[in-house]
């Protein structure tokens, strides 16, 4: 997604956390991908070493993977959160699927 990098983006994209009553939290860590999510908790833990361009895009990466009732969202949160999925990569069909029941003879 094409976002600007700007604290105020950054700003909104937290809002829409907060309205889907999860925790964000920037706290320091040995995070292979910049972030944690203890999904039964609702929180989400960030690298608080990353700059404004990463905690942006971890922000959008984890909102394209989190299931958010999009009922609880303000218009604008709801805006940018539909925004964010409509811009989110379409995984190819068969990847994910493993292939069972063939044996190489």
């Amino acid at each position: 997604m094409n976002i600007k990098i700007t604290p105020n983006n950054l700003t909104k994209l937290e809002k829409i956390f907060e309205e889907a009553k999860y925790v964000l939290r920037f706290e320091k860590g040995s995070f292979l991908s910049g972030y944690c999510i203890l999904e039964h908790k609702k929180v989400v833990v960030i690298n608080k070493f990353l700059n404004l361009e990463g905690r942006i895009n971890t922000l959008i990466d984890i909102l394209t993977t989190l299931p958010l009732d999009e009922e609880i969202l303000t218009a604008e949160s709801h805006k940018l959160y539909k925004q964010i999925q409509a811009s989110k990569p379409i995984a190819e069909a068969g990847t994910d699927e493993e292939e069972t029941g063939q044996t190489a003879e």
